[in-house]
């Protein structure tokens, strides 16, 4: 069940350029929320709400954190905001991530702004969870003390090599897959990632949720904004992403 108010932001920080994290206190969202879902938020001299990834939650404290990068006038716009604003939102929307039970291990995968959401569902494996992240350079890097606070393995990959490995997040998946097999792999990022990751997730027998980032108006399934192609039993239909996911078993995703 989602709920819609104005909340008051209780911390704000700017992670990098361009990227901020704000930590909203709204006890009855935090209350419901799971890793993977998502936020609307509206931005004031904005029709539509704008979609944020959940980044963390705080059910004791009765807050989410939300990571986002500026990429137009609305998101610039949610920037502005300070400790102490309040702001609109719509949450916690959307399907989100499968939670393994007590044990099991899991690889979780975020390129660049998909990393946020990497956070939440790596708090809730501890040290049984390895995070690959993947960046341009040492300037985009955001949340690696974060991820090895709640106990991962983390392995950072940066494009030029500035910081962390040179090379791809699948390169690192690559090492890890050659040497052991994890139960679960989660990931978030660029579309042409994801349908690698899939691919080496199916090749080696591992189940695979794959969240999607689109472009939404209503958040809810009742537009068309946010399709994408699906497929299962062998037919291919359209989903929503904001409704059906926007996390999905990586297998039903029709990658173009």
């Amino acid at each position: 069940m989602y709920r819609q108010g104005k909340y008051p932001i209780i911390a704000r920080r700017t992670l990098a350029k361009g990227i901020f994290d704000i930590e909203i206190y709204c006890p009855e969202i935090a209350a419901e929320a799971k890793a993977g879902q998502f936020v609307q938020a509206a931005a004031e001299g904005f029709f539509l709400r704008r979609p944020i990834s959940i980044c963390d939650i705080n059910k004791q404290n009765g807050s989410i954190r939300l990571v986002f990068e500026v990429r137009g006038k609305g998101t610039d716009k949610l920037s502005e905001l300070n400790n102490g604003s309040l702001i609109d939102i719509i949450a916690p929307l959307g399907n989100g991530f499968r939670v393994l039970e007590k044990g099991k291990k899991c690889v979780c995968i975020g390129g660049g702004i998909g990393t946020p959401p990497m956070l939440g569902i790596a708090k809730e494996y501890g040290e049984n969870a390895t995070v690959i992240s993947g960046f341009r350079n040492m300037a985009a890097v955001i949340l690696q003390e974060d991820l090895r606070a709640c106990g991962a393995h983390t392995i950072l990959c940066t494009d030029d090599g500035s910081a962390g490995r040179k090379g791809f997040v699948t390169d690192a998946l690559t090492e890890i897959l050659a040497n052991e097999k994890p139960d679960i792999i989660y990931a978030c990022g660029p579309m042409i990632m994801l349908k690698n990751i899939t691919k080496m997730a199916a090749d080696s027998g591992i189940f695979c949720q794959v969240s999607l980032e689109q472009r939404m108006a209503c958040g809810v399934g009742a537009c068309l904004v946010c399709v994408c192609r699906t497929v299962k039993d062998g037919e291919e239909f359209n989903s929503h992403v904001c409704k059906d996911g926007p996390v999905f078993d990586s297998r039903e995703v029709v990658f173009e």
